[in-house]
This record gives structure tokens, C-alpha cells and sequence, in this order.
């Protein structure tokens, strides 16, 4: 029987995951899986697109939905609760569906190497599905953080406040927004780049383009920089051995790492 995967998400004509399954399935000779993008509207429209794909086996989840999903799904592995994001569904033996979030491995693999031990704390920008996961991964590696909102929210620092002193104690800063995406390449979270330096680290989980005006103008201080294609890959990957991974009769948590 062929296996259908698909990412679904809200305006994804861009996605990295359909032409990076569809490249590894050709590559691999796996001749009867096949990727697919499933550009919801609205997530409401979930249990239609179940029903119209009968050979679904797995599905990676992203903007706007990563957190919207949550009610449609049967169980969370123990990191997705805790996270309150998924960005990877499981279709197990049973028939059910179980959330992951491999988001939060590949951002942390990615930035391992990059961490030094004055790499303490870390500016999170934006509060969606994609930071939660960054967050968690910090705690996991003992670094400190802040979210930063354009709109107020508790626990989090509004962009207006950040100044010199804010990048003397930060020295980590995560763009987990969309500003910046291409087509809109001329975005950047509103922040003062010419406080980086040598000692931070600018992370952009986009992707597309390779160097956002986010990197470039941290770059242009010094700071060391790196864009999020390296962890979609690992992220892609820790997703389909979830997907290929034999569900337990029982149902328990199959990965608890995830």
C-alpha cells in the first residue's frame, strides 16, 4: 500500500518539507511514499482532510497550527506536553493519532556546537508554537531565557525595552518569528543590531533565505550567526523514525526523548 506523508500549515507553498521528503524518497528508492502540502485555511478543516486521505501515515505540522492541533490529537508524548507545541503527528498501529515535537531536538543539535560557557542567556523572539520548542531546549542545555512580544504578554519583554544593557546580559538571540521570510526579505525583528558583538550568537529559524537581514545586520557586528536549515533536517529526520517507529499494542509514550 502506498504511504501518504504531508505537512499541514497555512499559506506553505514555500515549505522546506515537501521537496526534502520528495528528494529523500527518490534517493532512498522508496517508490511508494509520497509527500504532499495541505494548506488549511483553518484548522477546523483537520478531520475533512483525514477522512479524504485514508493512506496517510504521518504528518508534520507547522505555522500556524503547531499549538491548534493539539485538540485533535488522541495523546502527546511526555516533550509535546510539556512543550505545548507539535510540529510531528504519529498515525499509530491502532489507528489513533499521537503528537511529537522533534523542534525542540533539532534546535538543539543545531546550536550545540556554536555554545560557549559565556553563552548563558537567551533573547527568544516571539512566543508561538516554534519558541516554546526553543524554549524547552534551552532549559535542557541550562541556558536562561526571556521571551520578547509586540504585544503585551506575561513573562515576556516588549522590543521597546531592549537596549545596550539587555545585550550585555544576553548573549544568545533566537528569531523565532516569520519576519523576514521570503518573499518579505526586507523584515527583521525590530531590535538594536548595533549592540551585537564577537560574543553573541544570532539564530534565525528561517531558512529561506539563507541569510536573513536579521543575520546579516548581526553578522555585520561580529556575531556569530546561523539560519534554521540544518535544524529542519535533524527535526525532519527524528520525524520519520517517529513515523517508521512500531507503535507498542499498549499505546505508552514510544519515545519519551521526543
Amino acid at each position: 500500500m502506498n504511504k501518504l506523508f504531508g505537512l499541514i500549515g497555512k499559506n506553505i507553498g514555500y515549505s522546506f518539507s515537501k521537496k526534502y521528503f520528495t528528494e529523500k524518497f527518490e534517493k532512498e528508492q522508496l517508490s511508494d511514499c509520497s509527500y504532499e502540502n495541505f494548506d488549511l485555511s483553518a484548522i477546523s478543516q483537520f478531520p475533512k482532510l483525514l477522512r479524504e486521505n485514508p493512506t496517510l501515515s504521518g504528518l508534520n505540522i507547522t505555522i500556524p497550527y503547531k499549538e491548534k492541533i493539539i485538540p485533535y490529537l488522541d495523546k502527546l508524548s511526555k516533550n509535546a506536553h510539556k512543550i505545548g507545541a507539535v510540529n510531528c503527528i504519529k498515525f499509530t498501529k491502532n489507528g489513533k493519532l499521537k503528537g511529537y515535537n522533534t523542534d525542540y531536538y533539532g534546535f538543539k543539535k543545531s546550536i550545540l556546537p556554536l555554545l560557549q560557557p559565556h553563552h548563558q542567556k537567551a533573547l527568544i523572539l516571539g512566543t508561538g508554537g516554534a519558541s516554546k520548542a526553543v524554549a524547552f531546549a534551552l532549559e535542557e542545555l541550562g541556558i536562561l531565557y526571556t521571551f520578547v512580544s509586540r504585544s503585551k504578554k506575561e513573562n515576556a519583554l516588549d522590543y521597546k525595552y531592549i537596549n545596550a544593557t539587555t545585550f550585555d546580559n544576553y548573549q544568545l538571540i533566537i528569531n523565532c518569528t516569520p519576519l523576514g521570510t521570503h518573499p518579505n526579505i526586507e523584515e527583521c525583528p525590530p531590535i538594536p543590531y548595533d549592540y551585537f558583538t564577537p560574543e553573541h550568537i544570532a539564530y534565525d529559524l528561517i531558512y529561506n533565505p539563507e541569510e536573513t537581514l536579521f543575520l546579516k545586520h548581526a553578522k555585520s557586528k561580529g556575531a556569530v550567526t546561523k539560519n534554521g536549515y540544518e535544524m529542519l533536517v535533524l527535526q525532519a529526520e527524528k520525524g520519520w523514525k517517529i513515523w517508521n517507529k512500531k507503535s507498542i499494542s499498549t499505546f505508552r509514550s514510544t519515545d519519551t526523548a521526543i
